[in-house]
């Protein structure tokens, strides 16, 4: 059995005996304010859902499949999600705008990508200097960070559900080295998110292209360099090909989050079952994510030297400028949107709470 196929008969085992538990409870007994739906009899679900990322890369795009297929396998089938790759059925930076108008019923994408007109999705997306993976994990599902997200994103008419969890980016890849923030100057580079008007702040000519237009520009010199994900996802689309200098640690995104987004309606209208099955379903995907993002990358790096491709760590005193500069552009975008102001204190004060385990618990890294 391969361990895809494993993994999902190991989450389709557990629904199922979640909804065998819901069907035998004695009536009148709440679990969590739902009522009990046997697993027979769902609701038959057709879905069409875009995503903003190609499904063939690795721990990036592939993890919508998984859920996808989880969701059908474990409802016999009742709930079929229809995948469209980016461009295919609606413009990679264009999902949650389509879900909001009801053109599909739900997508699968990066949060970041709807800075422009929701300034705080930023924080949900990726944070410069920000959480690391299982600590926005904690954020989300125990601390504020599920309720804040859907206040923010219901008004919009979208219900978010995290879907997908990695790791950090790497910091860029560059033709010329980065030996001070000098060299940033009148760099034409793709860049997204947060860290992008940090850049663009140190005098860099910021561009915003989806993953499936970087390499063109790249290679024509559109753009000098650029950052996008992981190690994996950056080899396959051929970044190492081009720009040699590849550097760490991935300041400006230490987690990207991706999130199905559902239309309201859509949402509201399910069954107890539905949605219990979609959010455990994402939940599965966010474990498994994060766990294949970290198995992959390991041997990326390894084989860089081959290449002529070169690994390189940023300088602290780089990392203490961009860091001075991130807390400048937080504190702005704070100043000017309240939901920006009143998420970012939440992410503050978890984090602060949170380090006295952190500090505590885990060796440091040189162990």
């Amino acid at each position: 059995m391969s361990n895809r196929a494993a993994s999902i008969a190991v989450l389709t085992a557990l629904i199922v005996g979640m909804l065998a538990t819901l069907a035998i409870r004695p009536p009148g007994k709440e679990l969590r304010a739902e009522q009990p739906i046997s697993s027979q009899g769902l609701p038959q679900l057709r879905w069409r859902v875009p995503v903003a990322f190609s499904t063939n890369l690795k721990a990036l795009g592939d993890n919508v499949v998984f859920v996808a297929e989880t969701l059908s396998i474990a409802t016999s089938g009742a709930i079929e999600l229809a995948i469209y790759e980016p461009g295919e059925l609606v413009p990679a930076f264009n999902i949650v705008d389509a879900v909001r108008e009801g053109k599909v019923q739900a997508g699968y994408t990066w949060m970041g990508y709807d800075q422009g007109k929701i300034p705080a999705s930023a924080l949900i997306g990726a944070v410069p200097f920000g959480m690391e993976p299982w600590e926005y994990s904690a954020w989300w599902y125990e601390a504020d960070g599920r309720t804040l997200t859907e206040a923010l994103y219901h008004r919009y008419g979208v219900h978010p559900i995290l879907c997908g969890l990695i790791g950090p980016e790497t910091a860029g890849w560059f033709r010329e080295p980065i030996e001070s923030l000098r060299d940033v100057q009148g760099l034409k580079i793709r860049f997204a998110g947060l860290g992008g008007k940090v850049i663009e702040r140190l005098g860099a000519s910021v561009t915003m292209l989806p993953g499936g237009e970087i390499f063109q520009a790249l290679e024509k010199g559109a753009i000098d360099a650029t950052e996008f994900s992981l190690p994996n996802v950056d080899e396959s689309l051929g970044f190492d090909r081009i720009a040699k200098l590849n550097y760490y640690p991935g300041w400006h995104q230490t987690y990207t989050s991706a999130h199905l987004v559902v239309n309201s309606e859509e949402w509201f209208a399910l069954n107890a079952a539905q949605k219990r099955l979609f959010n455990t379903a994402c939940s599965a995907g966010v474990t498994r994510n994060l766990a294949r993002a970290e198995a992959l990358q390991g041997p990326v790096i390894a084989g860089f030297p081959a290449k002529g491709v070169e690994a390189i760590r940023l300088p602290l005193p780089i990392l203490r400028e961009l860091n001075r500069v991130t807390d400048e552009v937080m504190a702005e975008e704070a100043r000017n949107d309240e939901d920006f102001r009143t998420i970012r204190a939440s992410q503050q004060n978890f984090r602060k709470v949170y380090a006295q385990w952190k500090k505590l618990a885990y060796l440091p890294r040189d162990f």
